[in-house]
């Protein structure tokens, strides 16, 4: 009798408030959830030689050249080996996240079934503010489903004074360790700061890694 009250408690209370309390969290998310896509400045050799037309020679290029800074440059790189039809299948795999404030048209394009109309739609609306905004914004246009797809792709630059843990943690490859050293060294003065002291910690590659999801704008 009591298993079955505790049965009821538990599927009427604490699980809707932990559905509830994920859902507040992905919203305060500021990078969109990868969702099977593949970050190729993270994933390993393993999970790279798996995507579409990747061989172990470009494989063995992406591991030597990232990361990589700028969506451009990594297009730049497969084009010599990959015709533009396995690119736009491979992008649907593996991707760059895009700042959405400052990401160039023809990068915003390359995301897979974005033509000149839903670019407008991104350009419209900057600067965003939170992710949240996006989803608003450009869910006016697509169905969830397609605007989860997009989300993917993108993501808005933290505020490195203000940020949640969970906007920090959203970052590809954050961990607890590396959320303690963000937050420790606060309040910022400038992006020399931050640098200096979080080139404690890592190399220059995944500073620079880094330094692309946060801002003190």
């Amino acid at each position: 009798m009591k298993m079955n009250i505790l049965k009821k408690i538990l599927f009427r209370v604490i699980l809707p408030i932990a559905l509830v309390m994920n859902f507040a969290t992905a919203l305060m998310a500021q990078v969109g959830i990868q969702q099977g896509l593949l970050d190729p400045n993270l994933s390993d050799e393993k999970a790279l030689l798996a995507a579409p037309h990747l061989n172990t020679t470009i494989v063995k290029g992406l591991l030597e050249r990232r990361p990589f800074l700028k969506m451009k440059d990594l297009n730049a790189f497969l084009s010599q080996s990959l015709s533009r039809e396995q690119l736009t299948d491979l992008y649907g795999k593996m991707f760059v996240h895009l700042n959405l404030n400052i990401a160039p048209e023809d990068e915003i394009l390359m995301i897979p079934g974005v033509g000149k109309r839903m670019l407008h739609e991104f350009l419209e609306y900057r600067p965003y503010q939170t992710l949240a905004q996006f989803r608003k914004e450009i869910g006016k246009y697509v169905d969830e489903k397609e605007l989860g797809r997009l989300e993917r792709y993108v993501f808005v630059p933290i505020h490195l004074n203000t940020a949640s843990d969970e906007d920090i943690l959203s970052i590809p490859g954050m961990g607890p360790k590396m959320l303690h050293e963000f937050k420790e060294y606060r309040p910022y003065k400038n992006m020399d700061q931050f640098r200096r002291e979080i080139g404690k910690y890592v190399d220059s590659k995944e500073l620079a890694r880094l330094e692309r999801y946060v801002t003190l704008n």
